[in-house]
């Protein structure tokens, strides 16, 4: 008798050997080629190929700007303050940082002087020592200081091309702002720190401090940024930086400055990019799992061509785990193989992109190989590959030899044992992990996969009812019809992966589809037509009356609406310090900066109570505010709290009275807080107003424009119409993008749908042989198809349709607070598409079977 470590080393050869077998037995099958394995390589490259590109895309955007840092930013290390500059002692430490650039930025109106014309612009005053870092640049070439130097009355100016445009103007003429006279010495070709002064809605114009001084535009309640920016003298390290702004934020935790450093020179840029980039990742990752049933029905299809090998393997004593050891290092090999296709791809895209992307973003962009984008991709791959053939793998290792003789396939087979099923399943929850772990925002992210999920299990039980359906269905006397309607639920049938690998697919392009056009229709028709005419700022109090008779001679029929507006920064919540880092992403906004604030006798008319009640008219007791109440929901705030409010460099602490629903997306005058008017008795201010005409025409709105700025050159007017249109432009070019990786989802689907109808070919080989036997027609059975396929594709388009509405309607309603309408027309291009791809492919998967001879499918029934 052998000893027991014997018999353990003999057993621990023996599984190696088995394995080795597996191996060469794989090895050698495979030279037979990837017959059979063409959808599958498909599925698995689109997928992977779709992850790594969107990943190496967003790697390279990141990279560039994190690398030109110093120029993106304009120095080392910024300074801004809102609305208010800096204090002497607050000057005096940055300056002893180094060399400083100061500047200012503000919206402001640019006329010509004979009145004719106007256009708001996006205006930014710079110092001699602009910039610090880059290189600006203009047509025709000149030195800063002649540039925007005085001269004969006029201080100089540089513009945006766009600026000219509008304003059928040329270098060498002459623009009015404020109160100044600007000429026009130069065409704008590079501003080196452009990204980082945020996006704008107007033209960008270029002067002096001096010039802006001269203009008269600064006064009590104007809306400026005041920057400065430093070059270290000695340079920095990421952590010097970070010290530098850590010191500078306990020195003067009053200032009410927000500071950057090189190291995140534009974060705005880089978390949209990062956020975008998450989103088509997931798109892109929904495509890989919607291949991943392409996956399973293409490893069935291609086994139930291996039957006969099984057979023989079995019958020569293979145990059914080494059956599923040789196909799964196949299965697994080309799977490698799809993942390099797609990973090839993925790695071309960024030196695809990076010319376009440059001709939009003005930095240089770099194109390089990214590993790590790389890696997580093909780690994508290879799970979802895994994970989808294990099942099949194991469906067919458990059928016997004599079965598979008989030339029965896999299709019909129980469940595979529970490891195969738990196998499938830890892979495919380790994938869900991965793809929440690896995302920017884990919150969406979560929200993403469960809504995946939850498709996945709605499919499956469409799939089944509609199965359930056809089964009860009454007999019908068409013979088409008769054999169409069993086909659908006769067992082993292809309605559940039919329904599964299109239904996905079409509803995210319906989901996509519907908020797409509800938010364009909001833009270019709802909105416009509820919101103003126009927006007024920086008017002053000596102002507004003869402003507000200026509107009414020239729109006796608009409503004007004015109120008082001053600008203010939480500085506590319920008396402890603000801690941003503690509030929801989504409301941080309340907490960052200087805030618009007013004060309101009554409650404002575009917006309704919901806790708490409104202060009297002559309310005179302690200082109370009315606060928004989703904004106090996601702070934490509720009636009785307190908050502090450094308003003109005091700080006043009022409770909270009420909580207010704002309809912001009324584009009316809305304020986060409005205070009792007593908080603010005798502060200086500026006001706001809109301008409300529905019956004004352009060419009205234009000689309101005219004369506003020609009587109040330092009033800044805003056309909602205008910024309405270039949020329109923007939506449409990220929609572009958006359904393009929804047509990545689509094209997987497409390839699901072939793969699931190569899958059945056999099975319908023996049905259209029996059946033509028996006395049917090729047109018989043509029909018979047009009609199997045409239902699943109603079927599958109604869930889309019921799907993507609901997806649609959540998003546009409750995410982003505006009406959502189901669109007919988006409804009938689905119902067509579904019913042109079910039947399309499915007559061109099955026209082959039609011609089958019959001879040798007899023999072998």
């Amino acid at each position: 008798m052998a000893p027991a470590g014997a018999n353990t080393a003999g057993n621990t050869k023996a599984n190696g050997l088995r394995l080795g077998l597996a191996a060469r037995l794989a090895l050698r099958e495979l030279r037979g080629g990837l017959s059979g394995f063409y959808i599958f390589l498909a599925c698995v490259a689109l997928g992977t190929g779709a992850i790594a590109g969107v990943n190496s895309v967003s790697q390279m955007m990141t990279g560039s700007i994190a690398s030109e840092g110093q120029t993106i930013l304009g120095g080392d290390i910024r300074f801004e303050s809102d609305n208010q500059d800096i204090g002497e002692a607050e000057r005096a430490h940055v300056e002893e940082l180094g060399t400083v650039s100061s500047g200012l930025n503000m919206r402001t109106m640019a006329r010509k002087p004979d009145g004719s014309d106007q256009s708001l612009v996006e205006l930014r005053a710079v110092d001699d020592v602009y910039p610090l870092y880059g290189g600006f640049e203009t047509v025709p070439p000149m030195p800063l200081a002649e540039l925007f130097a005085e001269s004969d009355g006029s201080y100089g100016a540089a513009v945006a091309q766009i600026f000219l445009d509008r304003l059928d103007l040329s270098v060498g003429d002459t623009v009015l702002v404020g109160e100044a006279s600007l000429e026009i010495r130069g065409v704008i070709t590079a501003e080196p720190d452009s990204l980082s002064e945020g996006f704008g809605f107007a033209p960008r114009l270029m002067m002096s401090r001096e010039g802006l001084e001269a203009a008269g535009l600064i006064r009590p309640g104007s809306l400026v940024e005041y920057s400065y920016r430093v070059r270290l003298d000695d340079g920095a390290s990421a952590r010097d930086l970070a010290a530098l702004r850590e010191e500078a934020t306990t020195r003067f935790p009053d200032a009410g400055w927000s500071i950057r450093t090189s190291q995140n020179a534009a974060p705005s840029l880089t978390r949209n990019i990062e956020r975008f980039s998450q989103f088509l990742t997931l798109v892109g990752l929904t495509a890989l799992i919607v291949g991943g049933v392409g996956i399973a029905n293409s490893v069935r299809a291609w086994l139930d061509g291996k039957r006969g090998v099984i057979a023989t393997l079995k019958c020569v004593g293979a145990p059914s785990k080494l059956v599923v050891a040789i196909y799964l290092i196949q299965v697994m090999l080309i799977a490698a193989f799809g993942v390099l296709l797609g990973l090839a791809l993925g790695a071309a895209t960024p030196f695809l992109a990076a010319g376009a992307l440059s001709g939009i973003i003005p930095i240089s962009v770099s194109a390089s190989f990214y590993p790590a984008s790389l890696a997580i991709a093909a780690g994508f791959g290879l799970m979802t590959a895994f994970a989808f053939a294990v099942l099949p793998l194991g469906r067919a290792g458990e059928v016997p030899a004599t079965a598979l003789f008989r030339q029965q396939g896999f299709e019909a087979s129980s469940l595979p044992r529970w490891p195969y099923l738990l196998t499938a399943g830890l892979t495919l929850a380790a994938l869900c992990v991965a793809a929440i772990w690896f995302a920017d925002d884990r919150r969406i992210a979560m929200v993403f996969v469960a809504a995946v999920i939850v498709a996945f299990a709605v499919l499956r039980l469409v799939g089944h009812a509609v199965q359930l359906i056809a089964k009860r269905w009454p007999a019908v006397r068409s013979t088409p019809l008769r054999l169409a309607i069993g086909n659908i639920h006769r067992p082993g049938a292809l309605t559940p992966s039919v329904v599964l690998s299109l239904g996905l697919g079409l509803a995210l392009l319906v989901t996509l589809a519907l908020i797409d056009t509800n938010l364009r229709r909001e833009l270019s028709g709802n909105l416009p037509e509820r919101a103003p005419n126009f927006f007024f700022v920086d008017i002053q109090s000596n102002e507004i009356e003869g402003f507000e008779n200026v509107l009414m001679e020239l729109a006796p029929e608009g409503k004007v609406i004015k109120v008082p507006m001053l600008r203010g920064r939480i500085t506590q919540l319920k008396g402890e310090e603000v801690n941003a880092d503690n509030v929801p992403s989504e409301a941080r906004w309340v907490l960052r900066g200087d805030r618009g604030v007013t004060y309101a006798k009554n409650q404002p008319e575009n917006s309704r109570l919901a806790e708490g009640e409104w202060w009297p008219a002559d309310y005179q007791g302690e200082p109370l505010v009315s606060f928004s109440a989703e904004e106090a929901g996601e702070i934490g705030l509720a009636v009785g709290d307190t908050i502090t409010v450094s308003v003109l460099g005091r700080a006043i602490t009022a409770r909270i009275a009420n909580l207010r629903e704002v309809e912001w997306e009324s584009l009316s005058i809305n304020f986060v807080m409005v205070f009792s008017p007593n908080t603010f008795a005798g502060a200086p201010h500026s006001w706001m107003a809109t301008l409300s005409d529905p019956n004004a025409d352009a060419a009205a709105e234009g000689e309101v424009l005219r004369a506003v700025t020609q009587a109040y050159p330092t009033i800044t007017s805003v056309r909602v119409k205008d910024a309405l249109e270039l949020a329109n432009r923007l939506v449409g070019q990220i929609g572009i993008a958006i359904r393009a990786a929804a047509l990545v989802a689509l094209v997987a689907s497409v390839l699901v749908l072939a793969g699931a109808l190569a899958a059945g070919n056999r099975s319908r080989i023996h049905d259209a042989v029996v059946l033509k036997t028996l006395g049917a027609t090729r047109a018989t059975l043509i029909r018979a198809y047009v009609y199997e396929y045409g239902l699943l594709g109603l079927a599958t388009a109604v869930f889309a349709l019921g799907f993507g509405g609901v997806a649609s309607w959540f998003v546009v309603s409750q995410i982003m607070t505006l009406p959502s309408d189901f669109m007919p027309d988006i409804a009938l291009m689905t119902l067509a598409g579904a019913l042109v791809l079910t039947v399309g492919i499915g007559l061109a998967g099955t026209w082959r079977v039609l011609g089958q001879k019959a001879a040798p499918v007899l023999r072998e029934l």
